[in-house]
């Protein structure tokens, strides 16, 4: 077909006007088809739409004058010209209309924050879990981007949930409409991503409504990062089994591996130099046998270890199988631009595949050897409790995804360990908090899971660990800042011993050690900014770290006033600064308001030089 908004009536007419609709997370919506069936609910209060979905993907919306400065003039660049999906545009505006109801089981990060119906809509489950919690409710259309070679289809991206929903539909278990949108910028994914055309009930091809993917811009990995990835890349066995995520600290452990494998003298001498005490024991040799992908998100870094070599030991014919995919058009032009047997050696599966070992349990057993699981989270209590999808008021952030079921596996698996990241602080409103905290209301991950915890100051490993020597393991990774009133709290819980002091070797525990331990390799470009390239401009790559400066310390008048006293010490004859004031519009300032904020920008701009 080529109108979606045939597509939608026919919806419309096989389920009698009561929807209930699923969605592939992240890009695998059917973004022409979805909007054209919730403008028909919108039209018609007697049509009921009820959505399950998860990760709806949404361009960045400016929350400031600088922001929409940086971010207007980039948007289609960085993002792609990407069709927004308008039932969250209008759930973000609160105008979403009552006859359609949307339901999550895993936000992008952030974006849901204060959003009274989106937070009340979330549903709290497993990866893994989120198919019987969707297949309870009886879906009756599954909407899906897909791919297309010739007259083969491919889910692509998205094998993650609906493999096994066409699955139970074979069963006779389920029974839905699945229509699908062909997007020629899909990579086309062999093996278990391939579907027959049968599968399909409606198929819309219309060139004039496709749409760029959504892009996730490679964004720096600071000196913290590169710290963090480091001490994990040396806790990595060659002929091992590897699973990392997307964000920095990824990039950054995908970068170290690589280092390792690449020039294994480089990276023993920055694990040798390391000034704290974990890394003495760090794995330092290349990759001999190679490492076994096999994790929920498929991301650059997971390619960049295939193409290095890094990741090379094959099972079932495949050295990677993954989930799902979502990462920058470097990413897929690289898969689109594969050939076919090169792309096949990357398997997307089920994440009860992935996520899982129930299922021919034997065969994964012996493929996921030396296993090391690795994800990040927003905070750990000092008894191993790992908080990475809600804050303490129950505000929910992203969700649980797969990362309990990674660490689930941890535990399962001979010799497989859960590594947790996390850098040591944060800083909002000018003021640093510790992310080595006492206690949170909320875990993601219980403390009885707890295993090994990275920061960029150490290695913390707590598996079958006292709680004495958990905390205490937990405080020597903290941020020196903080350490005193943690240890302080432990005692008064009688979790250590009334004399229990901090480790000499770990009571110095701060930034400026971690930036001198690592200045020298950023300097010659052994650990770089962006290691995997950006579509980041280099006046944009300057103003990245500015701008976050100036986001962590706004809202604090006196780090403000300091940012504007560096700016008025600093002239505009640099041309890389002038550079990155007139790419802001803010090279002739017209208002007060504009005069206070070239100042600050040019004061941030020192201080981000300074950082890394």
């Amino acid at each position: 077909m080529t109108d979606a908004k045939a597509v939608a009536q026919r919806i419309v007419e096989r389920t009698g006007g009561d929807i209930r609709l699923a969605l592939p997370l992240g890009l695998g919506k059917a973004n022409t088809i979805v909007n054209a069936l919730t403008s028909l609910v919108r039209a018609d209060p007697s049509i009921r739409l009820h959505i399950f979905t998860a990760l709806t993907l949404q361009r960045p919306r400016a929350d400031s004058d600088l922001q929409e400065r940086f971010l207007g003039p980039a948007m289609d660049r960085l993002f792609g010209k990407y069709t927004p999906l308008d039932y969250a545009t209008w759930l973000a505006e609160g105008t979403l209309p009552e006859n359609i109801e949307v339901q999550e089981f895993f936000f992008q990060a952030g974006n849901w924050l204060g959003n009274g119906p989106a937070q009340q809509g979330y549903i709290p489950a497993n990866y893994t879990h989120a198919l019987d919690v969707l297949m309870a409710r009886r879906p009756n259309v599954i909407l899906q981007l897909l791919a297309r070679d010739g007259d083969r289809l491919s889910l692509s991206g998205n094998t993650d949930i609906t493999v096994d929903l066409l699955r139970a539909r074979a069963r006779n278990e389920q029974d839905f409409l699945l229509a699908g949108e062909i997007n020629p910028d899909l990579p086309f994914m062999p093996g278990a991503a391939e579907i027959a055309q049968s599968e399909v009930d409606c198929l819309l091809d219309d060139p004039s409504t496709q749409f760029e993917l959504f892009s996730v811009p490679n964004g720096p990995v600071e000196a913290v990062d590169h710290a963090i990835g480091l001490h994990v890349a040396g806790l990595i066995p060659d002929g091992g089994t590897l699973q990392i995520g997307i964000g920095s600290i990824g990039d950054a452990v995908a970068s170290s591996l690589i280092l390792r494998h690449r020039d294994p003298d480089a990276f023993a001498r920055l694990t040798t130099a390391c000034p704290f005490p974990d890394d003495e024991s760090a794995l330092t040799g290349p990759f001999d046998q190679g490492l076994y992908g096999v994790t929920e998100m498929l991301v650059q870094g997971v390619l960049e270890l295939l193409s290095a070599g890094v990741i090379r030991r094959e099972v079932d014919g495949a050295m990677i199988h993954a989930g799902f995919f979502l990462d920058c058009r470097d990413f897929y032009r690289a898969l689109r631009e594969m050939t076919e047997t090169d792309r096949a050696r990357i398997q997307m599966m089920p994440v009860s595949f992935t996520n899982q070992l129930y299922g021919d349990e034997k065969a994964k057993r012996t493929a996921r050897v030396s296993a090391r699981f690795v994800n990040a989270a927003m905070k750990v209590t000092a008894l191993g409790g790992v908080i990475s999808d809600v804050t303490s008021d129950g505000q929910i952030v992203s969700g649980v995804g797969g990362q309990f079921n990674f660490v689930d596996q941890a535990f399962s698996l001979q010799g497989a360990r859960a590594i947790i990241t996390l850098p040591a602080t944060r800083e909002s409103g000018g003021k640093v908090t510790s992310n080595i905290v006492w206690d949170h209301p909320h875990e993601t991950i219980p403390r009885h899971y707890r295993d090994t915890i990275v920061t960029e100051y150490g290695i913390a490993d707590l598996r079958g660990r006292s709680d004495a020597e958990c905390v205490m393991a937990m405080i020597s990774i903290a941020d020196s800042r903080f350490q005193e009133k943690l240890l302080e709290r432990a005692k008064v819980a009688g979790k250590l011993p009334s004399d229990a002091r901090i480790p000499n070797s770990q009571a110095a525990n701060n930034p400026l050690k971690v930036r001198s331990w690592l200045a020298a390799a950023v300097a010659d470009g052994t650990l770089p900014r962006f290691p995997f390239g950006t579509d980041f401009t280099k006046v944009e790559q300057q103003l990245l770290g500015a701008l976050a400066i100036l986001k962590a310390k706004s809202g604090s008048r006196l780090a403000m006033a300091g940012l504007l006293w560096q700016g008025l010490l600093r002239g505009t004859s640099d041309p890389e600064r002038r550079a990155c004031l007139e790419r802001l519009s803010l090279d002739h300032p017209r208002s007060l308001s504009d005069r206070l904020t070239r100042l600050a920008v040019k004061g941030a701009l020192e201080a981000a030089a300074d950082e890394f």
